[in-house]
């Protein structure tokens, strides 16, 4: 069928829902509502679409739209519920689990006939990584049923009439409902406010005087203070004391109303330097070692564990975006975890992103964002040839969640990539301007091949696991949920440094490795790269500038099919 996708932003769920359509056969354009209805009716009559899906919508499509074509809505809350903000009434009733809803749009918001729904745990998790996760695996599965339906011609879909199911209104989730009482509130609450919000809209508190949004939460184990004080700093988060405990807040974005030049998201720490250097020199920086024992409830954004002859080393960084400093931080691991004698080592976090590349943000909040490109993009590449010269073990790159840009070129610098089957990955950089490093112009062609790799870096569009199986940019994929994923990965990890080949591949791997370079070098090929790159960065006109500026500020830019994100955070 000819479908055609409306969206508010062209997010996780929007790329994967294209990518598992187009993987089905389906003809599938885009287009973004964020320029008002004209563009969707122009896109509309342009495609002539059999059926319209609206992925994510936060305003309503035109009703001249909806009474003429048949149009679903996925909506993140089961049959009845309806309302602009379920997930986060999920996250703040405690519930246990929770629904998706495909439903027919009409003039009343989520009042439309049911075509499919699905059901989905809701683990302690935050509110977009449940987003990207969980919920997106129902949203994705119903909308599929949904399409299936549709296009079979004999489904008649449910009404939302009756007893079924009960209706339930939830208001729109506004900040008083968030608000922290720093005085009263128990950690477990704080940590349950800080959750719903951890993205967007994040939860408006006050520090030093001024109005920020606080994103993220993760619990402190050790560390006490006066509640509402800050205590601490770690890895450019801060600790902030509860009554009972202490939080970690990795990231603040200051109100558009505190003065604040940078009001988006960026480290917490470099937020206070930004407002208050000698206050935030004072606090003291807690450290913890990258082996952190198994009985501390602490956060860090790094870890490394060893399980028999396979190293484990996990990194989660907001937004699956790596800093100039997360980049360092993670090479210096990395090179810890060479130090430990183990045949395999996995790379990769437990859920979600695994990275998205450089960090968009603290670039565009730095003094000089053309040298803090460079800075972040040459600790990249520090980071990703460390992974091409290793010779001595296999590195297995294990993909949770979505990889883009850099990130994904990360990924395939491993030996052997596996793939939860819900990611998505974005390997290129086209959407953002820019010609493109960490080496992928030798390890994307060595995978697809020359002309695979010349167009995903030119259509710059998203490729499901199973489509980027089939490319050959994944090795192994991971048919399971979010929350099973990492043990899954430990049981085929324990296996592949058991299996008997292994000391033979590890000796192969070298000797090809030493083959390559005498072939052509990795110097020339991040020589060549990083000059295309530095002129773009130089370059107070080049189109990266603007589209990274748009891209962290949340301003609309194009707003016609195709899109995609293509490098830094992706929501």
């Amino acid at each position: 069928m000819d479908i055609l996708l409306v969206a508010s932003a062209f997010n996780s769920l929007c790329q994967r829902v294209y990518a598992e359509l187009s993987d089905q056969g389906h003809t599938v354009d885009v287009v973004l509502a964020t320029h008002g209805p004209e563009p969707v009716r122009a896109a509309v009559r342009e495609t002539r679409p059999e059926l319209i899906v609206a992925p994510m919508l936060k305003s309503a499509l035109p009703e001249d739209v909806w009474r003429e074509h048949t149009c679903l809505i996925v909506h993140p809350g089961p049959p009845g519920d309806r309302g602009p903000s379920s997930l986060d009434w999920a996250i703040a009733e405690d519930a246990t689990h929770w629904g998706v809803t495909v439903l027919q749009a009409e003039a009343a918001m989520d009042a439309g006939a049911i075509w499919a729904s699905e059901t989905f745990p809701v683990p302690a998790v935050g509110k977009s990584d449940l987003y990207r996760n969980e919920a997106a695996d129902a949203a994705a599965s119903a909308v599929r049923l949904a399409v299936r339906r549709y296009a079979e011609g004999s489904y008649k879909p449910r009404p939302q009439t009756g007893d079924w199911p009960a209706v339930v209104w939830r208001d729109y989730f506004r900040q008083d409902r968030r608000r922290i009482d720093w005085e009263r509130d128990d950690t477990t609450t704080v940590l349950r406010k800080l959750r719903g919000a951890d993205s967007q809209p994040g939860v408006l508190d006050e520090l030093l005087g001024r109005e920020v949004f606080l994103h993220g939460g993760h619990p402190e184990d050790q560390l006490h203070g006066r509640p509402g004080d800050l205590i601490a700093t770690r890895n450019g988060a801060v600790c902030r004391a509860t009554r009972d405990g202490a939080v970690w807040i990795p990231e603040l974005r200051p109100r558009k109303s505190s003065g604040d030049p940078a009001p988006f998201r960026r480290p917490a720490a470099t937020v206070l330097a930004s407002w208050a250097p000698e206050y935030a020199a004072s606090l003291p920086e807690s450290t913890v070692p990258l082996e952190l024992p198994g009985d501390r409830r602490t956060w860090t954004d790094i870890r490394y564990r060893q399980h028999g002859d396979t190293g484990f080393l996990s990194f989660a960084f907001p937004g699956g975006a790596m800093s100039t400093d997360q980049c360092r931080r993670l090479l210096a691991a990395y090179e810890y975890a060479l130090a430990r004698p183990t045949p395999v080592l996995v790379l990769g976090g437990a859920r979600d992103f695994f990275s998205n590349g450089i960090h968009l943000n603290v670039i565009e909040g730095a003094a000089d964002p053309g040298a803090e490109s460079r800075d972040n993009l040459g600790a990249m590449d520090d980071l990703v040839e460390a992974v091409l010269r290793t010779t001595d073990r296999l590195v297995v790159a294990a993909l949770a969640g979505n990889a883009a840009a850099g990130g994904a070129m990360l990924a395939l610098a491993a030996d052997e990539v596996w793939c939860r089957t819900g990611a998505v990955l974005n390997p290129h950089y086209r959407r953002m301007g820019l010609y493109g490093s960490e080496y992928w112009t030798y390890s994307l062609p060595r995978r697809t091949g020359e002309v695979t790799a010349h167009r995903l870096t030119t259509e710059a569009l998203p490729v499901s696991a199973e489509h980027a199986a089939r490319l050959g940019l994944v090795d192994r994929l991971v048919p399971t949920g979010a929350g099973e994923f990492a043990p899954a990965v430990a049981t085929m990890a324990a296996d592949l440094a058991a299996s008997p080949g292994l000391a033979a591949r590890i000796t192969a791997k070298a000797a090809a490795r030493r083959a390559e370079e005498e072939k052509r070098p990795l110097a020339e090929y991040r020589r060549d790269e990083l000059a295309r790159m530095h002129a773009l960065f130089d370059d107070p006109t080049a189109p990266y500038h603007a589209l990274r500026s748009a891209f962290v500020r949340k301003q609309p830019s194009a707003s016609v099919r195709p899109l995609a994100t293509g490098t830094g955070e992706v929501s």
